[in-house]
């Protein structure tokens, strides 16, 4: 069986409750239900945190267990190194989820310090990143 870790960073914990009008009303325990419901033969397990810290931990722990990673580490996305060199450090491939459009918020959100250390970038869409970027993942978004 596969394994697919989502690592989640500050404030995710809070998704459907934070800012609706920007993050929606779903929350992340439904969202990673749903994940489960679409990928029945895949164990996908979720950690969050809102200390930097913790989420080298999971990196380090999950990035050497999980076939992949998807990775949503919040505002730390624009100022952690440490995170990005966690991400290089392990050998599961990993996917960048946001779910509200960086480039259309505060420049300050335009630069992802992790995204050189990532397969690839999902943002803008929702909830729906974390599913193309699970779909991604186990092969079945590579294209020819």
């Amino acid at each position: 069986m596969k394994r697919i870790a989502i690592i989640n960073g500050p404030n995710l914990n809070l998704t459907g409750r934070r800012e609706p009008e920007v993050y929606g009303t779903t929350t992340m325990e439904e969202c990673v239900e749903r994940l489960r419901g679409l990928f029945p033969g895949v164990e996908i397990v979720e950690w969050q945190s809102n200390v930097e810290g913790e989420l080298i931990d999971a990196i380090q722990r999950e990035g050497f267990r999980a076939d992949g990673l998807v990775v949503n580490l919040g505002g730390y996305s624009h100022t952690s190194v440490a995170l990005h060199d966690a991400l290089l450090a392990v050998p599961a491939v990993a996917v960048e989820v946001h779910l509200s459009n960086l480039f259309a918020r505060e420049e300050y959100r335009h630069r992802s310090l992790i995204s050189s250390a990532v397969r690839g970038m999902v943002c803008g869409l929702g909830l729906r990143g974390y599913e193309l970027a699970v779909s991604y993942l186990l092969g079945e978004g590579e294209s020819d």
